[in-house]
């Protein structure tokens, strides 16, 4: 596994993927349940149709965002898991900000552009200020990040429903939501015709990656930060400063964490409302770049895979009289045949077990 090639990589996930249908059909079957519909139901879910596509490359767009903002932090050693309260609050930033400076902007599509570039930055300094928060108090207070990212996930899902329902919500409105985003506010359909799906977020999820990939492996703050993961002996003795790289780490995942929260705004959403509804990207993001061996790149297949997994769950849910808890038994055997064969490669590559590399 250690010296398996990409293409060899692939066929073995393809194979996993199989063999855990495989399995998952056995099992439904002996549930008492038609184990062909449920595998046909679970694949057409996620492909079947134009809006079905539509549907799991949308989640895949949040999933790549959120995967990628867990693989910064992962890559450097720190364990960023507040992934989702940054998204909350960079989902939130952009909200304001846009309704804020709609009145002085101008409307029709310069005026939407305008408002979606500031209203992303906006999420972005929000998102990198929220996680720069636990990374300072890692570095400077010694305090555990895994227990400081869970807690202000909750704080800022608090904090934020606090706000929205008590300051935002519109004159006589039930639902504790703010006002929509003015309609020129949105990203286009395109070919799919979705009104929570465009190819322009993808894009962005697409080239985000790219771009982090690029600093990772081609910037020296790159190279600083996964050195610092790997050997923070060494990356210290060649000049590193170990407490600035933590705090850095946190604040550029947290900053496309951010990003990842503004396109749910925009692109999903048109409005904001309680966190405590919205999807959970960011833990789901976890186990997304484990997949990818937390390789910004590899984040991408690993994000389809999951949402397709998500459309396709969600499918069933809806047209079959299948438990849901069966549904995610399924969808766990697919994600832990394909996630093992990684986990045996990066434990190979980190022992030594797989030889020495050229």
């Amino acid at each position: 596994m250690v010296r398996a090639s990409v293409l060899e990589r692939f066929a073995i996930a393809v194979a996993s993927t199989s063999l855990a249908l495989l399995l998952g059909a056995v099992i439904v079957a002996a549930s008492g349940y038609d184990a062909v519909e449920f595998v046909t139901a679970l694949v057409y879910g996620a492909f079947g149709t134009i809006s079905n596509i539509a549907f799991t490359l949308r989640q895949t767009t949040m999933l790549l965002l959120t995967g990628v903002a867990v693989a910064i932090a992962f890559r450097a050693g720190v364990f960023n898991i507040g992934v989702q309260g940054q998204f909350v609050v960079g989902g939130f930033a952009t909200v304001v900000t846009v309704l804020f400076l709609a009145p002085f902007l101008p409307t029709g599509v310069v005026g939407g552009v305008l408002l979606m570039t500031l209203g992303t930055a906006a999420a972005m300094l929000a998102g990198g200020a929220y996680a720069a928060i636990p990374g300072v108090m890692k570095a400077y207070a010694d305090a555990n990040e895994v227990i400081t990212t869970i807690m202000l996930n909750f704080i800022a899902s608090g904090v934020v429903f606090y706000l929205v329902d008590s300051h935002l919500r519109p004159e006589g409105a039930s639902a504790p939501n703010t006002e929509q985003l003015p309609s020129y506010v949105d990203l286009p359909g395109f070919a799919f015709g979705s009104s929570s799906f465009s190819v322009i977020g993808l894009g962005v999820a697409l080239l985000t990656a790219v771009v982090v990939a690029f600093v990772l492996g081609r910037t020296r703050y790159g190279y600083d930060l996964v050195t610092s993961g790997h050997q923070a002996a060494a990356a210290a003795y060649a000049g590193v400063d170990p407490k600035r790289t933590v705090v850095l780490t946190m604040t550029f995942s947290g900053m496309v964490a951010g990003l990842a929260g503004a396109m749910f705004a925009i692109m999903i959403l048109g409005y904001y409302s309680d966190p405590s509804t919205f999807p959970r990207f960011g833990f789901d993001a976890i186990a997304v770049s484990l997949l990818a061996a937390n390789n910004p790149l590899g984040v991408v297949p690993a994000a389809l895979l999951f949402g397709g997994l998500d459309a396709g769950g969600q499918y069933i849910g809806f047209t079959l009289d299948v438990p849901r808890q069966l549904v995610d038994g399924v969808v766990g055997l697919v994600v832990l045949f394909v996630a093992t064969p990684e986990l045996f490669r990066m434990a190979g590559r980190r022992t030594g077990l797989g030889g020495d590399e050229e």
